[in-house]
């Protein structure tokens, strides 16, 4: 069985989307959404004939459900499915009317209820058990120079809601070589496509020199789910909802490094796995702790099957 992905085109948003998919055991395209102008001005739940508002989406013939993410995906989706007379599954606050949503799995930190509301504690994700052994197996000789415990360090970036430029990037790389020296760890980060040109300049100028490496490759030279699947401890930047997420499926204590910034939204959410042990403020007197894979995505996932008669 086959469903079809609607929204815009953001890795978070294409993540959240495959690994619901995924999860369930289906098969999935994707097909972005793209606002005509001068429409990308105004609010997509205020839009009048809203296919009408972004390119043509077509699905296969053999898709049988419309996954929509966000509120402009939402919009859409919801209007593909009328059309299509297919089911549709929303993932976060669509931000419009529940009703038109066949279901809805948003987040606590998303503040919604109903009858058609699925409630996850992280971000959906495709990160699996399985991915991070294979990841494991190709990337442990690449990312452990020795027998030191590895720091895997996930660097976000300037959101709208959050900042990391030269100065945060400074503080920040002070931090955490004064982290791993003190906990004799060996250390790895790899940066966003979010991540400013400056702030990754000053993070090399300082951490190189003190052994911490940073790695940049794209595609199957990607490091990021071989620093999941390697670590002895995660430190994530606080403006990533869908890192810390994939970060605390792992077997990882999760320290959240902090930005200027603030976001309600995002706070709850680091409060709600915070009141869970699984993840912790970042701190240089932090001492690593016990901790358990926490994902969400795979009961939701089959409480979705289970609901549509998937």
């Amino acid at each position: 069985m086959k469903a079809t992905i609607i929204a815009e085109d953001f890795a978070g948003m294409r993540a959240q989307g495959a690994g619901l998919a995924e999860k369930a055991g289906l098969e999935w395209e994707f097909r972005p959404v793209l606002i005509r102008k001068p429409w990308n001005h105004f609010p997509a739940r205020y839009w009048p004939s809203p296919l009408k508002r972004i390119a043509p989406i077509s699905i296969s013939p053999d898709s049988r459900l419309i996954i929509s993410i966000g509120g402009t995906g939402g919009v859409a989706g919801a209007a593909v499915a009328r059309r299509e007379g297919l089911p549709v599954v929303q993932i976060q606050n669509p931000r419009t009317a529940l009703s038109k949503f066949d279901l809805v799995i948003a987040n606590t930190h998303d503040g919604i209820t109903g009858e058609n509301v699925l409630i996850s504690r992280n971000a959906l994700h495709p990160v699996t058990p399985q991915k991070l052994d294979v990841a494991r197996a190709t990337w442990e000789g690449r990312l452990k120079q020795d027998d030191r415990p590895l720091l895997s360090i996930l660097i976000g970036g300037t959101n709208g809601r959050f900042s990391l430029g030269a100065a945060e990037a400074a503080e920040m790389a002070d931090g955490l070589i004064a982290f791993a020296s003190r906990n004799g760890m060996q250390a790895v980060l790899t940066p966003s496509r979010r991540t400013d040109a400056a702030a990754l300049a000053v993070l090399k100028e300082k951490l190189i020199p003190a052994g911490i490496r940073i790695l940049e490759g794209q595609g199957s030279d990607n490091p990021y789910l071989g620093m999941l699947a390697c670590a002895d401890v995660i430190a994530v930047t606080t403006d990533s909802v869908s890192m810390i997420s994939e970060a605390a499926a792992t077997t990882a204590p999760v320290m959240i490094l902090p930005l200027p910034g603030k976001s309600t939204r995002i706070g709850r959410f680091v409060e709600t796995l915070q009141d869970a042990g699984r993840i912790r403020p970042f701190s240089l007197d932090l001492e690593p702790w016990s901790v358990h894979p926490l994902d969400d995505t795979p009961t939701a996932a089959r409480e979705m099957r289970q609901r549509l008669k998937l």
